[in-house]
């Protein structure tokens, strides 16, 4: 907790169980709870916390050979998709890692139903702004974009033009999420009628995480902002837990829940790290996050005590996808981890 010395520890293995399950002991002050072959379970009863430390069920090390700032995992679950800082995107098998398709790319962000990006941007005069994120719109008939220059844009997959831009804010944002909006919020009224190519915006809000320390709700239909809120340094970004609370990331390591409703002050700030929150994703009744010290954790109502996805040291771990009970991280290391969660 902020404002108290770190509690630090060690665990020593002792031996090996018939099984194969490593016999582990820990310094004082810690308790070894419950151990597998890919988890251990410690706490600290002083401070009433537990912590899951789940190792990768598998790894691949093959897909790329530099640093993997992207990825993604298709609904269905068998594919996966995810981009270098060697200049490739490459498709393949979510069980086994192997190479399905590689294609030469730019783009350093995307979602797997919008690959098409990779070459619109590359052909677009927005590909000199600087594209940071993207976000699908209901059934990706849309999508959307941020970039550089402070713009959110709205483009038409089907004749992959863009179909103007939703904010201009003058600082960089760094990430987007488009959820459908409470009931009770006021997107404002569209100063003109939308285009017939626009599908899917009505009712809904885009979140800014922006470089200027602020965090931003925007009516995609409207155009119009719904909500600012000022955080405690760059906002890198943003996601929705439901139509009514929504969670972003700052450099400085705080995560905030946030209620759409009431933005004045958030509802809680976790913060574990100082290092740079990087990715949030919804996760069951909860989320995942990752940080750029190599830190990525799971926060679930359900459980008593945080999990811990081990392995990626102090490489920062640049995005998280999740298919049913899998997930796979990428990091700095050019490692895809996959962690299997079903025996949790």
């Amino acid at each position: 907790p902020a404002g108290k010395p770190t509690l630090y520890g060690s665990l020593t293995r002792r031996g090996l169980s018939t099984e194969g399950v490593p016999d582990i002991a820990a310094s004082e002050g810690f308790v070894v709870g419950e151990v597998t072959k890919k988890s251990i379970l410690i706490s600290c009863p002083h401070e009433n916390v537990s912590t899951k430390f789940l190792a990768p069920y598998t790894t691949f090390c093959r897909i790329h050979q530099k640093s993997i700032t992207c990825l993604d995992i298709s609904s269905g679950g068998g594919l996966g998709v995810s981009t270098s800082t060697d200049g490739t995107m490459k498709i393949w098998q979510a069980a086994n890692g192997e190479i399905r398709v590689r294609a030469s790319s730019f783009v350093v962000c995307y979602a797997l139903s919008i690959c098409f990006l990779c070459r619109l941007f590359e052909h677009s005069l927005c590909f000199d702004v600087g594209i940071l994120d993207a976000a699908i719109v209901d059934r990706g008939r849309n999508v959307l974009s941020c970039s550089r220059d402070g713009t959110a844009r709205l483009w038409d997959c089907g004749k992959s033009a863009c179909l103007g831009v939703i904010t201009d804010c003058g600082s960089p944002i760094n990430g987007i999420a488009v959820g459908t909006a409470d009931n009770s919020l006021n997107l404002g009224t569209p100063e003109k009628p939308p285009s017939e190519r626009e599908v899917g915006t009505e009712g809904k809000i885009l979140l800014l995480a922006r470089e200027d320390k602020k965090l931003q709700g925007v009516g995609l239909q409207s155009r119009q902002s719904v909500f600012l809120f000022v955080g405690s340094d760059a906002f890198n970004c943003c996601a929705f837990l439901s139509s009514t609370y929504i969670l972003a990331g700052t450099q400085d390591g705080n995560i905030y829940q946030l209620d759409v409703r009431n933005t004045n002050s958030p509802i809680q700030v976790i913060h574990r790290s100082g290092a740079p929150v990087l990715s949030l994703l919804p996760y069951r009744d909860g989320f995942i996050a990752s940080q750029g010290d190599g830190t990525c954790f799971i926060v679930q109502q359900d459980l008593d005590y945080v999990l811990d996805l081990t392995e990626a040291d102090c490489d920062p771990v640049y995005k998280v996808a999740s298919w049913e009970k899998q997930i796979y991280t990428c990091c700095r290391d050019g490692i895809v981890r996959r962690y299997q969660l079903s025996d949790l």
